[in-house]
């Protein structure tokens, strides 16, 4: 046998039993990692694992920034005028243990309240100190809270999964979006998996 073929012939030989040991530890790792974080890591498919929710858009218009800073764009790429504030679908399904992909468009912030919470279970008074324009930090059946829209970019996404049947409030917390443009939708984890 030459060296070559002997190496090659070692190669494949160590790749197998190195994919072979990932393979057994995988499947020890989510009971691992469940018991230690405290999370499912069991995989969910098919229909309704996923949904997509357009968490604002913007109309057509040139969001290229300027050549010349001395004859800035009329508009800004960011302009806030240009903007949408609607969640698209307005009711996003997944199973259990789904997850939403939040593709947010524009300066917003995703807020997700537990099942049975109402509009007007919602304090827009309560907002973050300091925050401009006001951000509510109403906490009261609060799930989740996106970033701050402050300190990132305003085009981003944010997955988030549900596990709990039930119907799901989302807010823009961004308080002018949602008291001023209703900017909510709702997201319903099927319990039927249907």
């Amino acid at each position: 046998m030459k060296r070559r073929e002997f190496v090659e012939k070692v190669g494949i030989g160590s790749a197998v039993l190195l994919a072979g040991g990932a393979l057994g530890a995988s499947e020890k790792t989510p009971t691992a990692a469940k018991a230690k974080q405290g999370h499912d890591h069991s995989p969910v498919n098919g229909d309704k694992a996923h949904a997509t929710v357009a968490f604002g858009q913007w109309v057509p218009f040139d969001r290229f920034p300027p050549q010349d800073p001395t004859n800035p764009a009329p508009n800004g790429p960011n302009n806030r005028t240009k903007n949408h504030h609607v969640l698209t679908p307005f009711n996003a399904q997944i199973k259990p243990g789904g997850a939403v992909s939040f593709i947010i468009s524009g300066f917003h912030q995703p807020t997700i309240y537990a099942p049975g919470t109402k509009l007007e279970d919602i304090n827009p008074a309560l907002v973050v100190p300091g925050s401009a324009p006001p951000l509510i930090d109403d906490p009261n059946g609060r799930l989740f809270r996106g970033v701050d829209p402050r300190t990132v970019g305003q085009d981003r996404i944010e997955n988030v999964t549900l596990s709990d049947p039930g119907t799901y409030l989302v807010i823009c917390a961004v308080q002018p979006h949602f008291v001023n443009d209703k900017m909510h939708g709702f997201i319903t984890v099927r319990g039927d998996q249907g």
